[in-house]
């Protein structure tokens, strides 16, 4: 089941077929649906985390916290909200285009993609856009 979380920041709505697409990407990936948790939070909260957990002293847009037993997807990924809409605007897409791609990002970590070498950022990358490219408007 996926669970939309707000930190430190205001409620947004998350439309329905939001959901679903994040469900068919789970899929797609052969994977089943666990317990996973979207935090909403501003850029503050996000570093604090980082700090926290990983002892990194730097903003970022996204941190998954990976649950996943086997095929089953479970975490936590936290989601800068302020930071989605400065990449948006840093990388000129439009603001849903980009809260979409952060939304898979922290999902396709889940089902064991990385972004540490440059071949695995290409990959990430390459399936962020394919799943874009399938999203429901």
């Amino acid at each position: 089941m996926i669970h939309f979380f707000f930190e430190s920041i205001d409620e947004i709505e998350i439309p329905s077929n939001t959901i679903k697409w994040l469900e068919n990407l789970i899929i797609s990936e052969n994977r089943k649906m666990g317990d996973i948790n979207y935090i909403f939070c501003d850029d503050e909260y996000l570093l604090q985390v980082n700090r926290d957990y990983l002892q990194h002293d730097y903003y970022t847009d996204i941190i998954t916290f990976d649950y996943v037993k086997g095929k089953i997807i479970s975490g936590d990924i936290f989601v800068s909200l302020p930071r989605v809409s400065e990449n948006a605007d840093l990388h000129q897409k439009n603001y849903d285009s980009e809260f979409h791609r952060v939304l898979a990002h922290g999902l396709l970590h889940l089902c064991g993609y990385r972004d540490k070498s440059q071949m695995e950022i290409e990959e990430m990358r390459r399936k962020e856009d394919f799943y874009l490219s399938v999203k429901p408007e």
